[in-house]
């Protein structure tokens, strides 16, 4: 069964009915926010030479058709995808029975239902269901891409394998769809500050409720609680940790008691409102008052971002910045970040740039309307305890303008 229709954009009154606290809703136009990302994702394709992709990541199929459906678990069962041609139709195919829920979004010409092939849902008619699958994509490579060349961002094995033996070359569409979200529109600007501001109000509460005998978990529910609240999505993360479980760093959330005088550091990674990132991280102290260990520690954090956040501007290269990048003294390199800054848009984006031991030679330049965060982790190797900051900008004309705004801590 296929369920065509055209339907008229998405009304404001609808949208409305999501969620009654949704912020700066009335100031996005959504029909220039979809048409926008989708355009983007068609130029790319065609700068490199492809005539379709097919899009099986929720975050991809988020940004090309805003449409959404179980976004988590569709990130570990290929039950949901879209087809994208430069000149033809664009093709949702649904999970089971799902056909309604984007009924309203007037860039999807056509609804299908998905043909699953994996073994969770199929067991040992797998191979047949794969085969139907096979014969789909054939027909329309026949009818939208000739030349026999598709981009596909997550695919199994047996699939790519079928693929090639009926001719159809895979090409990677992550290339494609990191360089289509990378500059970003006026309207994913608005989607992307009300998002911060959704987390911004989390991270505000769990300092004002952050008291001794709270465990991490307990701490860390409230942004979770905020972000649903306020219609956002989910958190990528659960980078949560207090005293000496901060050092290093990357540790999740537990059932750890905090007690007074112990830092507590953590890292948003929320998908909030309209599936925008807020990336921000902070770190607080029980009882709010630092002891001097602790100062040096946040200074130093303070200094990187804002050494760092100096150089940025319009043109400057990665390999520059990499170079004159804030010196991380030598007892603590060892446990440095992961990276120095990373874009960010509905997710942690493309570019992400490490420090110079790591691979700090990645080509291109910064480039306006790029969002980005700065990350800064300060923990001595073999230390007690470390301070994580991260902020968030945009790259405007002149330089980078500062997008997350709770305020640090006067040390």
């Amino acid at each position: 069964m296929r369920f065509k229709r055209k339907i008229a954009p998405e009304t404001k009154s609808n949208h409305k009915f999501l969620t009654k606290k949704r912020l700066r809703e009335d100031e996005i136009n959504f029909d220039n926010l979809r048409l926008y990302r989708l355009d983007r994702v068609k130029k790319e394709l065609e700068k490199n030479n492809l005539e379709a992709c097919i899009l099986f990541d929720p975050v991809n199929v988020r940004y090309a058709l805003d449409t959404v459906n179980m976004s988590v678990y569709n990130m570990h069962n290929l039950t949901r995808y879209c087809f994208i041609p430069l000149h033809g139709p664009t093709i949702l195919y649904e999970y089971f029975n799902c056909e309604i829920l984007s009924k309203h979004l007037n860039l999807i010409d056509e609804i299908r239902p998905a043909i699953t092939w994996d073994y969770f849902s199929n067991g040992d008619q797998a191979d047949l269901q794969l085969k139907k699958w096979i014969k789909e994509i054939k027909d329309l490579s026949n009818k939208y891409f000739k030349s026999k060349k598709v981009a596909i961002d997550v695919l199994n094995g047996p699939a790519v394998s079928d693929l090639n033996k009926e001719g159809i070359n895979v090409v990677d569409a992550k290339l494609i769809l990191e360089q289509a979200r990378v500059i970003k529109s006026q309207e994913e600007l608005k989607c992307m500050k009300s998002a911060i501001d959704v987390a911004e109000i989390g991270v505000r509460k769990m300092r004002e409720e952050l008291k001794p005998g709270m465990t991490e978990d307990e701490l860390w529910s409230i942004l979770h609680k905020t972000n649903i609240e306020y219609g956002g999505e989910w958190i990528e993360c659960r980078i949560l940790s207090s005293g000496e479980r901060t050092n290093p760093w990357m540790q999740e959330s537990s059932n750890k008691v905090m007690q007074n005088g112990e830092i507590v550091a953590f890292d948003t990674d929320m998908v909030g409102p309209y599936g925008y990132c807020a990336d921000i991280s902070r770190t607080f102290v029980v009882g709010h008052k630092f002891n001097d260990n602790q100062k040096k520690l946040y200074s130093m954090a303070m200094d990187q971002i804002d050494h760092n956040s100096r150089l940025i501007k319009p043109g400057m290269t990665f390999k520059e910045f990499v170079s004159k990048s804030w010196v991380l003294p030598e007892e603590y390199y060892g446990n440095r970040y992961s990276c120095m800054l990373h874009g960010i848009g509905l997710c942690d984006e493309w570019p992400q740039l490490r420090y110079p031991t790591d691979g700090g030679e990645q080509g291109g330049s910064f480039e306006k309307n790029m969002t980005i965060t700065l990350e800064s982790y300060i923990g001595k190797v073999g230390g007690k305890e470390g301070v994580k900051l991260e902020q968030q900008y945009l790259v405007g004309e002149n330089g980078l303008e500062l997008m997350s705004h709770h305020p640090l801590e006067k040390i």
